[in-house]
């Protein structure tokens, strides 16, 4: 099945959706991608037929090459500016806490805003020509679609300053050296190597993983004291949901399990 809304396209096969942005010729975070992405999510969280979602962009020169520079001027002076600012950050937090797991492929130029919304997915699988980095100290500004917040708790503070301080970009090699990037693959097979991931994603439990992201997520925002008792009812809720009992009696049986079998996850 496929859908294209003005800027975004999504196409979703075997309970995997990939969606594409194309906002050519540098698929720029503008303010109708913001609107067409976060609308996509929001489709794609109630769609039961969906496992595993994949983010990338059209062709090969950028996977975003940051914010659509072109819209700053109306915000300089602007008093309700933050309005701009926060519904961007509702397309990031929507990213950052969905439910089913999230790949990112970086073909190209990952810049600004467009490593702000890479680092909303669970997984970066980034092409070996691609640039990645936060450069708008060079424009007077900093990072405001959560680079400050998300980036120290991926790669730690020192690194994160690196970046950011010098506004710099980093190959998709060394990226992958300061753990910003899950995997680097040759130019033109970043998508085939998600769909690899993904393939393997949807075997899962799916209801094990939103809960496994929801302790994460959790975990991140509280004390190892307060984790730990989260994680505590996470893991006994996930025990009583029947993806457990079958995992464990397929292992039982040593046959290979069969998830998602309850009505909310059929195809």
């Amino acid at each position: 099945m496929a859908s294209t809304l003005h800027l975004v396209d999504v196409n979703i096969e075997n309970n995997i959706a990939i969606v594409q942005i194309n906002n050519p010729p540098l698929n720029v975070l503008g303010k109708k991608v913001v609107q067409d992405l976060l609308k996509v999510f929001q489709e794609i969280e109630k769609n039961h037929n969906v496992r595993v979602v994949i983010l990338t962009s059209a062709g090969q020169k950028a996977f975003m090459a940051g914010a659509d520079i072109k819209e700053f001027p109306m915000w300089l002076g602007d008093k309700d500016m933050k309005r701009h600012v926060t519904a961007n950050h509702e397309l990031y937090q929507y990213i950052d806490g969905f439910s089913k797991p999230t790949i990112a492929v970086l073909n190209g130029l990952t810049l600004g805003g467009g490593c702000e919304l890479a680092l909303c997915c669970d997984f970066r699988i980034a092409e070996q020509h691609a640039k990645i980095g936060l450069p708008e100290i060079n424009l007077g500004i900093f990072p405001g679609g959560g680079g400050t917040q998300r980036l120290p708790r991926l790669i730690g503070m020192s690194k994160t300053k690196e970046l950011i301080f010098f506004g710099d970009n980093v190959s998709a090699q060394a990226a992958f050296t300061i753990g910003l990037v899950n995997k680097v693959t040759p130019s033109g097979e970043g998508l085939e190597c998600a769909l690899e991931w993904a393939n393997q994603l949807v075997t899962k439990s799916m209801y094990s993983l939103s809960k496994v992201k929801e302790a994460l997520m959790y975990g991140a925002d509280h004390t190892l004291e307060e984790g730990i008792q989260r994680e505590t009812e996470l893991f006994y809720d996930v025990f009583q949901h029947p993806d457990a009992f079958e995992g464990i009696e397929a292992f039982i049986e040593k046959r290979e399990p069969i998830f998602n079998k309850n009505k909310k996850f059929q195809e």
